[in-house]
């Protein structure tokens, strides 16, 4: 997989000290102003990256993780309607590479543990103790947990930023069509998880 913290596409190279574009002499754009554009896309990455993560834990951690990758770019984004889908591929990369070191961290543990007596098994609160104690809720979370990954996110991006076909091409850097695709596909494998749980009606 490619560094996507370079991001080839979308990135112009380092302008020449006389503040022109190489190729075609035109003045150079002024600086991104990185926190903003952060600020402005958070939230709905923060969705993205909760279902690529399935734990709220490292949200946080891959978010500062984006943020870094973003501000140490040494050249402004050439066209800045593709600013959504390039931090969204920013934070699949982080958020890969954080559950990679994660799960080097519970083999870790993991072995860890077989060499400790019982009685200093570790115990502590259940890791998914935040989930609403509804019951109904609680089934559709695990539901949508038994889905892949990219599944689980693009819905829940369009039920909680209530996106159109459009919002989501957009952000995610796909076509229209593509997001018709999954979200079909998605909310069928839902369905079917869904009644697997005996959870019926709307």
């Amino acid at each position: 997989m490619q560094d996507l913290s370079v991001c080839g596409n979308y990135l112009v190279e380092d302008m020449s000290d006389n503040g022109l574009h190489p190729a075609d002499g035109t003045a150079a754009r002024p600086a991104l102003d990185w926190s903003a554009l952060l600020v402005r896309h958070e939230r709905w990455l923060r969705t993205a990256v909760f279902a690529r993560l399935r734990e709220r834990d490292g949200v946080d951690e891959v978010m500062q993780a984006v943020a870094v990758a973003a501000l140490q770019q040494q050249a402004p984004l050439l066209d800045l309607s593709k600013a959504a889908p390039w931090l969204y591929r920013l934070a699949v990369w982080q958020s890969l590479q954080y559950r990679r070191r994660a799960g080097r961290q519970r083999k870790l543990t993991g072995n860890y543990a077989l060499h400790q007596p019982a009685d200093h098994a570790p115990c502590g609160p259940d890791p998914l103790a935040w989930l609403l104690a509804d019951e109904r809720q609680r089934l559709t979370r695990e539901a949508l947990e038994r889905l892949p990954r990219q599944e689980a996110e693009i819905l829940l991006l369009k039920y909680t930023e209530d996106w159109s076909y459009r919002d989501l091409a957009a952000h995610l850097g796909i076509r229209e069509s593509a997001v018709e695709s999954r979200l079909h596909r998605a909310r069928r494998r839902l369905r079917c998880e869904l009644n697997k749980l005996n959870v019926t009606g709307e």
